[in-house]
């Protein structure tokens, strides 16, 4: 039997929303978590154009979603300022699925279970596309920084840690 292609919550949001995109599977050891570098290598995909999804918190009820290139570390520093707080640091772990729909290494920027403030890295703004992930370990999925800006309500922002 072949197998069918699952849609996510993300890829059903962006097929309601009629924005153009492809979906990218791959597979992990174990339905396990791997790094997004990784990731580029098994979808074929060059390291730059793949992005990651960090949640962040500045305390219960002050949940922001980040952006950023899988190869790059988030600046909390720029992301408290760019959120207007004084500090956030990363959501727990365990945290994650209760509050976005999601699990560590399929979490997707769109289609959580609440539309958080959202923002995406500054160097995303320059590319035609980029491929995050799709809402489940395994899947990617590959639209324009503009389109996924358009489907959050995101800002781009300058929120990694400079080389």
């Amino acid at each position: 039997m072949a197998k069918k292609n699952v849609k996510t919550n993300a890829i059903r949001f962006i097929e309601q929303q009629k924005i153009a995109h492809e979906v990218f599977e791959y597979t992990s050891e174990n339905g396990e978590a791997v790094d997004g570098v990784t990731v580029a290598s098994k979808i074929g995909q060059p390291i730059e154009r793949v992005y990651k999804t960090l949640i962040a918190t500045a305390g219960k009820g002050h949940y922001y979603v980040f952006v950023i290139p899988v190869a790059a570390e988030l600046n909390l520093k720029a992301a408290a300022k760019a959120v207007g707080e004084k500090k956030v640091e990363m959501l727990a772990v365990k945290e994650l699925l209760d509050l976005t729909g999601y699990v560590r290494g399929g979490c997707s920027p769109i289609g959580m279970k609440k539309l958080f403030p959202t923002y995406i890295d500054e160097t995303a703004r320059t590319l035609d596309y980029f491929i995050v992930s799709a809402g489940k370990i395994g899947m990617q999925i590959k639209l324009t920084p503009a389109d996924l800006a358009s489907a959050t309500k995101a800002k781009f922002a300058l929120i990694i840690v400079s080389e």
